[in-house]
């Protein structure tokens, strides 16, 4: 995955007002300009713990979780996304018709077709999981490398790996 430039990181920390996206996501800010308080979010939370400089576009929480930075740290604490993943859902909000060209064409698009997806994925929990295990269960029976494992172990026998239900993980459910 390629590096996302610093000077569009800058920009995203200067240029999005952070007072703005956390008042976006619920939080009610009160207090003079410089320094609002509010209600953290990220932990219960029943004082105000949450300090937000408007001016330095920064905040942290006096509270409990004593996290804090800038933008992009607040869309990842509070979304629980990755620092790449909270870039692009930044880009996507505030620079919505810049968002390709900000990132010069380095983002690799895959050429890897998307499967379909093998599981019923509005079935229950208990059928979701046997589901799953039968998918794993019928990955190691197709898989030499994964029956040659078994039985480099003594497990080669059939109705041993069919009464147990026994599967290989290769990531590609994932798929």
């Amino acid at each position: 995955m390629s590096r996302i430039p610093n000077e569009l990181l800058e920009r995203l920390k200067q240029e999005i007002p952070i007072v703005r996206l956390i008042e976006r996501g619920g939080v009610v800010l009160k207090g003079a300009a410089d320094n609002l308080l509010g209600l953290c979010p990220l932990h219960d939370d029943h004082g105000p713990s949450l300090v937000v400089s408007a001016e330095k576009n920064i905040w942290h929480c006096m509270g409990a979780c004593q996290a804090g930075g800038s933008v992009i740290d607040w869309v990842m604490k509070k979304d629980r996304v990755s620092f790449r993943h909270a870039v692009d859902v930044l880009l996507a909000e505030f620079f919505p018709l810049e968002a390709g060209s900000l990132l010069d064409g380095s983002r690799k698009r895959s050429t890897v077709p998307q499967l379909a997806c093998p599981l019923d994925l509005e079935a229950d929990e208990k059928e979701l999981a046997r589901q799953v295990i039968a998918y794993y269960h019928e990955t190691l029976k197709q898989s030499p490398e994964a029956l040659a494992y078994l039985e480099d172990r003594g497990l080669r026998n059939t109705e041993m790996i069919d009464r147990f239900q026994l599967g290989y993980a290769n990531r590609t459910l994932g798929y």
